[in-house]
């Protein structure tokens, strides 16, 4: 009884090992099947690079080719360049041999012609200033000349404007011992009916020669006589109730009552408005105004 219990036990066991075995064997052989399948794989992949390389050294060939191709075009281009270069180095020296034998031989030329040519040039010198010298003084003479016949024409031009101011002033005072003999014997009964034209003449016959007298030469001749004659009509022109109103070097304001023209100057301070010039004076009638002043204004800048 006990023997049979042992063999069925050891059968039992028997065939559970087997079976174990069996399976073991069967996963042995699926992991085997699945190395073999990456090998495979790999076997493919090496198969590529196998290719990949083939290309690479079909290439790298064709590369060695181009490059000794190139060593070989290069190698020609240097002998090229050195038979080039020999050739120019052997015309730049004949240049240079032939530059240096034609200044030597210009050196020589200077040197034998060069005291002619200093020699020359002296005398060229010497004749230059000789002549500078002649025409300077010649200009200077011509220059003198010339400055004593403008200013003998100026102070004949002054005579001759003296004599004419100077008869000018003789016909206005005779017209103004006229026009008093006129007033002494037709009195007028205002101011209004009186006719100022003749005084307002005069006047403005008194600023010009008074002006001209300002720009002549004090040693002209007939300049003290004609002053004299001015002083004395303008004595009479204010006994006879006219008055010529000094404008010159005062200030100019907006309420005088003149027209006035302005002109730029330097000479004054900026802003600054001075009256340089009468154009026609203002003229006053027994302290009233029969005639408005044109003047000049020089405004600094």
């Amino acid at each position: 009884m006990k023997k049979t219990i042992l063999l069925t036990l050891f059968l039992c066991a028997t065939i559970i090992f087997a079976q174990e075995k069996n399976l073991n064997l069967q996963k042995q052989q699926q992991e085997i099947g699945s190395l073999n399948q990456k090998l495979n794989n790999q076997q493919v992949v090496i198969n590529q690079q196998k290719k990949k390389l083939t290309i690479l050294s079909t290439k790298s060939n064709n590369q060695e080719k181009q490059i000794d191709s190139l060593k070989t075009e290069i190698n020609k281009n240097v002998q090229n360049i050195q038979t080039i270069a020999n050739d120019l180095g052997t015309k730049i020296q004949q240049t240079e041999t032939t530059a240096i034998n034609s200044i030597s031989k210009l050196d020589k030329d200077v040197s034998t012609n060069r005291l002619y040519w200093i020699i020359a040039t002296l005398v060229t010198l010497l004749l230059g200033g000789i002549i500078y010298w002649l025409l300077g003084k010649r200009i200077a003479t011509s220059k003198t000349d010339v400055e004593t016949q403008i200013k003998n024409t100026k102070i004949a031009l002054e005579e001759e404007s003296i004599k004419l101011d100077s008869k000018l002033v003789e016909v206005l005072e005779s017209q103004l011992k006229l026009k008093q003999e006129e007033k002494q014997i037709v009195q007028t009964s205002s101011n209004n009916d009186i006719d100022h034209s003749l005084a307002l003449k005069v006047a403005d016959e008194i600023i010009r020669i008074q002006k001209n007298l300002q720009q002549m030469d004090s040693e002209t001749k007939g300049l003290k006589q004609l002053s004299a004659s001015v002083k004395r009509i303008q004595d009479n022109f204010a006994s006879n109730g006219y008055e010529l109103v000094d404008m010159i070097g005062k200030e100019y304001n907006e309420g005088l009552k003149a027209i006035p023209s302005f002109v730029p100057s330097e000479d004054l301070e900026t802003g600054k408005q001075i009256i340089t010039r009468i154009i026609k004076p203002q003229v006053n009638y027994k302290n009233e105004m029969i005639q408005s002043a044109q003047i000049e204004v020089s405004v600094g800048e």
